[in-house]
C-alpha cells in the first residue's frame, strides 16, 4: 500500500513538473488560472496560529502569493529561496504561503523548513478554486493597489523572485 502511494506521488510530481515546464514557456497571457493586469480576488484564510488573514489587510504592500503543498517536491525546493527573499525583503513586501493539503502535518513541515513567513491553510479549496490553480508550485505578484503584475508557474529562486518583484 506505502509502495503504491509512493509511486503514485512520483508519477504525479513528475506530471506536474512536465506540465509546468511546457507552460512556462508559453507567454505569460497564455499561463492558466487569472490573468496579468486582474484585480487579486481578496480571500481570508487562516494562518497556522489560528489567525485570520485577509489578502485586502496588505492593500499598500506588494504581495505574493505562493501556492503549495507539503507532498510536492518542487514546492519543498523552492521554500528555502522563498524564505531567503522574505529575510531580505523589507516591510513594503508580504509573502502569503496557501497550503492547499491541510489535512497533513503542515506544521510540522514548516517547522523542519524554517519558515516565517505566514502560512495560511485553504482547508476548504476556495482560495485555490477562485485563483484556478492547476500546478503548483503557483505564484501570483500582487502590487500595491492588489493587481497582479506577474504569475510564476515552476520552482522559484530568489533571483526569479527578485525579477518579479523588481518589475512591478
Amino acid at each position: 500500500m506505502l509502495k503504491k502511494l509512493t509511486l503514485t506521488i512520483i508519477a504525479l510530481s513528475l506530471m506536474t513538473i512536465t506540465l509546468t515546464h511546457t507552460i512556462v514557456s508559453a507567454s505569460t497571457d497564455n499561463l492558466p488560472g487569472l490573468r496579468v493586469g486582474e484585480a487579486a480576488p481578496d480571500f481570508e484564510l487562516k494562518t497556522l496560529e489560528g489567525k485570520t488573514v485577509k489578502l485586502s489587510d496588505y492593500r499598500g504592500k506588494k504581495v505574493i502569493v505562493n501556492f503549495w503543498a507539503t507532498w510536492c517536491p518542487p514546492c519543498k525546493a523552492e521554500m528555502p529561496d522563498i524564505q531567503k527573499y522574505y529575510n531580505d525583503a523589507g516591510e513594503n513586501v508580504e509573502i502569503l504561503a496557501v497550503n492547499i493539503d491541510p489535512q497533513y502535518d503542515v506544521q510540522k513541515f514548516v517547522r523542519e523548513a524554517n519558515v516565517t513567513f505566514p502560512v495560511l491553510l485553504d482547508s476548504k479549496d476556495e482560495v485555490n478554486t477562485l485563483y484556478r490553480i492547476l500546478t503548483i508550485p503557483t505564484t501570483y505578484f500582487i502590487d500595491q493597489d492588489g493587481i497582479i503584475r506577474s504569475k510564476y508557474l515552476s520552482v522559484m529562486t530568489v533571483d526569479t523572485i527578485r525579477e518579479h518583484m523588481e518589475n512591478m
